[in-house]
């Protein structure tokens, strides 16, 4: 098709933006099909769609977000609830997300839980009055009211990090529990018989890891209770710190620690240098999610890698296939994890 002049091309309205309209002329196309184009609807063909594509970006057009809402019932938003952004592990989760959905023609919006049950509720009934086209949220464990709203409103819904076999529930993660094992399984491999759980924020996927520590050394026969340290505050490197000199001052004979998250895990390294303690040769640190800066600690940060990018994406296009009435052959996709052995353990 001949590229159209400057002077031949259609002008803005007296609002001064360019309509769905204006994008199906300059492409050539019904109304209908730029529009399907531009939500990225397979029934188009791949060059009309590419062309509305150009045409829409020659033009600048603007998708009128709460006009697509009024004449489809659903929006072209995605609602993405995480506990936090200062953990790089949503943060990689985030980013995948957004990179499967955008080429589909999908935004996401974004909430902040603070792992507070009441929170993600009001985000929940915010959120769910743009009649959003999909919804991601974290875990299980949420008010009976979030259930609620989510069940009511229709739309299709994907649970990141955790799994379940309940009928009728889409999740993608991984066992927090047996995770949490392996890894005890691994210090008590290393012939270590004293050891230690150490945690923050106690979340439920935290307090999981925390069953799965207690499972193994139960097997083992050399479960304490005493050896548990919990803390109701947010995971930090500085809090690793502080919680591996409490440790120490009170269970000084303790030979492994598992820190219930890698930064934990870095600050009581961190501690350990400076208190004289030798890794690992007295007391073997194990940590959780492989985070940044894990493999440049001293001795390097033995941990457990939890593939949050490969979650993003599988829960990603999981809620695509749903939004866009496709079947979904598993409705449950356990990805795994693996254990790190690096010098700490």
């Amino acid at each position: 098709m001949p590229s159209r002049s400057d002077d031949h091309r259609p002008r803005p309205r007296a609002t001064g933006r360019v309509t769905l309209d204006d994008v199906a002329r300059e492409a050539g196309v019904s109304r209908i099909t730029a529009s399907r184009a531009l939500r990225g609807q397979r029934s188009v063909d791949p060059s009309l769609a590419r062309r509305v594509r150009d045409a829409a970006q020659r033009l600048g057009y603007v998708p009128d977000p709460a006009a697509r809402a009024l004449a489809s019932a659903r929006s072209s938003h995605v609602i993405v609830l995480v506990p936090l952004l200062s953990n790089t592990l949503f943060v990689d989760l985030l980013e995948a997300v957004q990179a499967t959905l955008m080429p589909a023609g999908f935004q996401t919006l974004i909430g902040i839980t603070h792992y507070d049950r009441d929170e993600e509720e009001q985000l929940l009934r915010s959120y769910m009055a743009h009649r959003p086209a999909g919804l991601l949220v974290t875990g299980f464990d949420r008010s009976e009211a979030s259930r609620r709203l989510i069940a009511a409103s229709g739309v299709p819904c994907v649970h990141l990090m955790e799994t379940t076999d309940a009928a009728g529930v889409y999740s993608v993660g991984f066992s927090q529990t047996a995770a949490g094992r392996a890894i005890t399984e691994h210090l008590l491999a290393r012939r270590r018989q004293r050891i230690a759980f150490v945690a923050a924020q106690l979340d439920p996927r935290v307090m999981q890891r925390a069953e799965g520590y207690r499972q193994a050394l139960r097997a083992a026969g050399l479960y304490d209770a005493r050896r548990e340290l919990l803390n109701p505050q947010c995971s930090s490197i500085a809090l690793g710190a502080q919680l591996f000199e409490q440790l120490m001052a009170q269970q000084p004979d303790t030979d492994g620690v598992f820190f219930c998250n890698d930064d934990l895990a870095q600050g009581g390294l961190l501690a350990a240098l400076r208190l004289g303690v030798k890794v690992p040769h007295k007391v073997a640190v194990a940590g959780f999610n492989d985070l940044p800066g894990s493999d440049q600690m001293w001795p390097p940060l033995t941990t457990v890698h939890t593939p949050r990018r490969e979650i993003g994406a599988a829960a990603a296009g999981m809620l695509l296939a749903l939004m866009r009435g496709e079947p979904v052959a598993k409705p449950c996709v356990d990805v795994g994890y693996s254990i790190v052995v690096r010098g700490s353990t």
